[in-house]
């Protein structure tokens, strides 16, 4: 199974490792890239692991080269892994506008052409992609997710969905209610169709009235973000988690846009929120 993938990068950080590995995605039906930071081991024991599910344009680097928080992982002992937030390819369809197609597979299991052959995000993250980690890493099965806008939407889908995968979840500035806002009802027509009640497995507003598994999350929201009115509104989140009974904190942070400043600014927030988590 190690023979499946490629090191493209290695960089010393913090005493420990930072990777960027390349392998062929038979559920995206593409090469695909994903980063991971692996701490100083502590001691025999296999690290637990926190992903970051990045947001429309970005890749698995917009994280690992901005966020700062390999020093904070290193630290506490957590493996970070950064996966890609589309296929990509010249074989893979795309799109002009930048919150649809390559850069923008809004962690989704699209059904409808032409992005059905690979815009199959929650069946890589579910399952293909962890399964390759575990095959070729040695890591905790202790796990937690986080991520931004786009990637906020996704961790908390997957978070919902997945039961008891993850020990905890948080976001930066997340899309809670994609079913209702342009960005998620743009996607959610292209990958899913017209449909609206194939959408709803997408859409944690939704899903969190559905799910059993209450696990804590960290909502992070900084005031001053160009999308907070018409694209994110985390108070909706906030008063499902309130009626469902979800331990949820929503942080809304004065001043604060939706830039990677922003990220680096709360990470080590987020990265100890996770440890208390996953270090029991």
């Amino acid at each position: 199974m190690a023979s499946t993938l490629e090191l493209l990068e290695e960089h010393r950080m913090f005493g420990g490792w930072q990777q960027r590995w390349r392998h062929h995605s038979a559920v995206l039906n593409c090469p695909m890239i994903f980063s991971i930071f692996l701490p100083p081991p502590h001691d025999d024991t296999p690290p637990p692991v926190v992903w970051f599910l990045a947001g429309l344009t970005c890749s698995d680097e917009n994280f690992t080269t901005k966020a700062g928080a390999q020093r904070v992982a290193a630290q506490l002992g957590l493996v970070l892994i950064m996966p890609d937030t589309s296929p990509r390819g010249d074989d893979v369809a795309n799109d002009s506008a930048y919150d649809l197609g390559q850069g923008a597979g809004f962690y989704l299991n699209a059904t409808q052409q032409p992005w059905a052959a690979h815009y199959r995000m929650f069946d890589y993250l579910s399952k293909e992609l962890p399964a390759l980690v575990a095959d070729n890493f040695k890591l905790s099965e202790r796990q937690s997710i986080m991520g931004h806008s786009m990637g906020g939407h996704g961790a908390l889908l997957l978070a919902l969905r997945l039961g008891g995968r993850f020990s905890s979840v948080s976001a930066f500035a997340p899309i809670v209610n994609p079913t209702e806002v342009p960005w998620g009802q743009k996607a959610f027509s292209a990958y899913l169709g017209e449909d609206r009640a194939a959408w709803r497995e997408y859409d944690s507003c939704l899903l969190m009235s559905e799910v059993e598994n209450r696990l804590p999350i960290l909502i992070d929201q900084g005031d001053n973000d160009q999308f907070l009115a018409d694209q994110l509104r985390p108070e909706r989140l906030e008063e499902v988690a309130r009626e469902q009974g979800f331990p949820l904190e929503l942080r809304i942070q004065p001043g604060y846009d939706h830039s990677y400043f922003f990220i680096a600014s709360f990470v080590e927030d987020h990265l100890r929120f996770h440890a208390k988590h996953l270090l029991v």
